[in-house]
């Protein structure tokens, strides 16, 4: 089936797709974006994800393009399109086109994008062997809690792990914590199995999959501790794992050359990731 793409009121090819010159987010990465997943053919936390999209929007001045509603209709028609049911749709919103100048133009108009992805399942040797992750000094801004497309850092990031083999880079702040992964959120076990991730603040990107995982942590009756957690508190921890919406729950089994815990995947990991389908399972009715 040929790929469709939404791209400004208009469904066009997906190799035909293309934004103005002088579109901000181009020229300035002025912008925001938001992926949400389909599993099943149903939108997982949708609602959540349009809240923190409309936070983020708001947090940079830039308006909704549509209502709230209208963007539910065009993102279930993209997805029926491409006949997308177990992948992601991708959204991303720009100041909009306008002649360069930093300060922002005095009238123009949100620039709205949506594409599709069909995703395959994570490999049987990854799961069962786990993801290495190596770290890098965090150099990013200061306000990592908006879903910004000044993703710079993170593609430096990302790119150094793929060049060492790893699935996945933590960010390191200067004073030696572990903020968050290049497009994940970061979680350790302790010896005496508690949970812990960093709290949700302007240093971390507040992941969806965080949101529910800490929810879904709350109700099975684990211990959960929203603080932050050291590199040297990782390397010693009794388990590892990262959150996202495309990594759901992936166990993390080596934290640059240091194995975590016994070097498999952990039990309490195993756990979380199957609550976590479970719930993503129950989450909706196919669109």
């Amino acid at each position: 089936m040929p790929r469709e793409a939404f791209v400004n009121g208009r469904y066009v090819p997906h190799a035909q797709a293309a934004v103005h010159i002088e579109d901000r987010g181009y020229q300035f990465a002025d912008g925001i974006y938001e992926v949400v997943t389909l599993h099943n053919g149903a939108l997982i936390d949708e609602e959540l994800h349009l809240d923190r999209l409309e936070r983020s929007l708001g947090e940079l001045r830039i308006a909704m393009p549509m209502s709230r509603a209208a963007m539910k209709l065009v993102a279930r028609e993209t997805i029926r399109r491409n006949g997308v049911s177990n992948g992601i749709i991708y959204m991303q919103i720009t100041r909009g086109v306008a002649p360069r100048d930093h300060k922002f133009p005095h009238k123009t108009c949100p620039a709205l994008v949506m594409t599709t992805r069909q995703m395959k399942p994570h490999s049987a040797k990854l799961l069962a062997e786990g993801a290495k992750v190596v770290t890098v000094p965090d150099i990013r801004w200061s306000r990592c809690d908006i879903k910004s497309i000044s993703l710079l850092p993170n593609v430096l990031a990302k790119q150094a792990a793929a060049e060492e083999g790893a699935y996945e880079a933590w960010q390191v702040d200067a004073d030696g914590f572990v903020t968050e992964g290049s497009s994940t959120n970061a979680w350790i076990v302790t010896g005496d199995g508690k949970v812990v991730t960093r709290a949700a603040g302007h240093e971390i990107l507040n992941g969806i999959t965080r949101i529910s995982l800490i929810k879904l942590i709350e109700s099975q009756g684990y211990t959960l501790e929203e603080r932050s957690f050291s590199l040297d508190e990782a390397r010693v921890a009794k388990e590892a794992f990262i959150t996202s919406s495309t990594s759901f729950v992936l166990p993390v089994t080596q934290i640059d050359d240091t194995p975590v815990g016994n070097g498999h995947p952990g039990i309490l990991t195993g756990k979380l990731r199957r609550h976590y389908f479970d719930f993503m399972t129950s989450a909706g009715d196919p669109i």
